[in-house]
């Protein structure tokens, strides 16, 4: 069990190190000036490589995850699982608007501007703390 946690706990960090990063590029690609054509390309090819780098660590993420709370047992029947399972689904759309965003950006179709983007990119910090919080103090 203490294997399938380390290497859940490793997928989690680098699947949130993701997520921390890509609405960054975001920000950056709201701010490339008109015409700058080589600079957004750039950015479009770092998003693309990160969110299908970011889509490949969530699936061992929420495996490893599941096997820990449906083969172990782990939270089974306890307030704090299901509230860490909610925050789970919301990262997981948080993940999916990400993607959806990014689609957007490459047809031309954001209507986005950089300060959003800024906004946008402390969601993943809060949904980490607040997963944190839940597994390590078990409040309910």
């Amino acid at each position: 069990m203490l294997w399938v946690k380390a290497f859940h706990i490793v997928f989690i960090a680098s699947w949130f190190a993701g997520l921390f990063y890509l609405p960054r590029i975001f920000v950056n690609l709201a701010m490339v000036p008109e015409g700058s054509t080589a600079e957004r390309d750039r950015l479009l090819l770092m998003a693309r490589k990160l969110l299908r780098f970011t889509t490949m660590i969530a699936v061992p993420a929420v495996l490893l995850g599941a096997w820990l709370w449906l083969g172990y047992g782990i939270g089974r029947g306890q307030g704090w699982m299901h509230a860490k399972l909610f925050v789970v689904l919301l990262v997981v759309g948080y993940h999916h608007a990400c993607a959806v965003l990014l689609r957007k950006i490459e047809q031309g179709r954001s209507t986005r501007s950089h300060v959003w983007f800024r906004w946008f990119n402390e969601i993943p910090v809060f949904m980490m703390l607040a997963a944190v919080l839940l597994v390590v103090v078990k409040p309910f």
